[in-house]
């Protein structure tokens, strides 16, 4: 996976989950920021419920989010201070790819990998066609605040998931859909940037 510029500067704390706001044309150069967000953090500043915000973690004024993460998913969050550059990092019409390292229940077999390839039947209609595949080696992820809860009669393990649309929940519903439900879920990427060098609740300036 490419590795982006990235000057790391400091850690932070969780996030919330509103309709992001709309940046308007920054006061100062364009900004964009990479987030490590940790489970337990909901996409917006402010905590809701059991979950905390962002306000936790970063403490730079006027930036916005772009694109969303559950709160009970893990990885890269951006946020930015440009309207335009948010839009196209967001809006599903731009399809920017978004790449999920996605702990599954039991070992999908070919079969189950190409009905995601293919796309899947979802009560919202049918998914794009996805980039699936099994990762090998299995990939040694930090530890998870709860942990996953697992059966220990039934195997897991870690596919990689690229797709290109941003419906609610669809990774969990897609891996649900072909018989193997999310146990765990990590944005590895957006485009071209990703989460190395990020350490849970750390978030970087990413170049433009």
């Amino acid at each position: 996976m490419p590795e982006p510029h990235m000057r790391p500067r400091k850690s932070g704390g969780p996030v919330k989950r509103l309709k992001p706001a709309r940046p308007a044309n920054p006061a100062g150069p364009p900004r964009l920021l990479g987030f490590h967000k940790p489970y337990g953090v909901v996409s917006q500043f402010t905590p809701e419920g059991r979950w905390q915000g962002l306000k936790d973690f970063i403490d730079v004024p006027g930036v916005y989010v772009a694109g969303r993460l559950d709160g009970d998913s893990e990885g890269l969050l951006l946020l930015t201070n440009d309207g335009q550059l948010q839009a196209r990092i967001a809006d599903p019409r731009h399809k920017m790819a978004k790449t999920y390292w996605v702990q599954v229940e039991g070992i999908p077999d070919a079969a189950a990998l190409q009905q995601l390839r293919d796309g899947v039947a979802l009560k919202d209609g049918k998914t794009l066609p996805a980039q699936v595949r099994m990762l090998d080696p299995q990939p040694a992820m930090w530890p998870r605040h709860p942990p996953i809860r697992v059966r220990q009669s039934v195997p897991d393990c870690w596919i990689e998931l690229i797709i290109r649309e941003g419906r609610n929940r669809q990774v969990r519903r897609m891996t649900a859909a072909v018989g193997h439900p999310t146990l765990r879920l990590v944005r590895m990427a957006i485009g071209p940037y990703t989460l190395d060098g990020l350490e849970p609740g750390q978030w970087t300036d990413l170049a433009l």
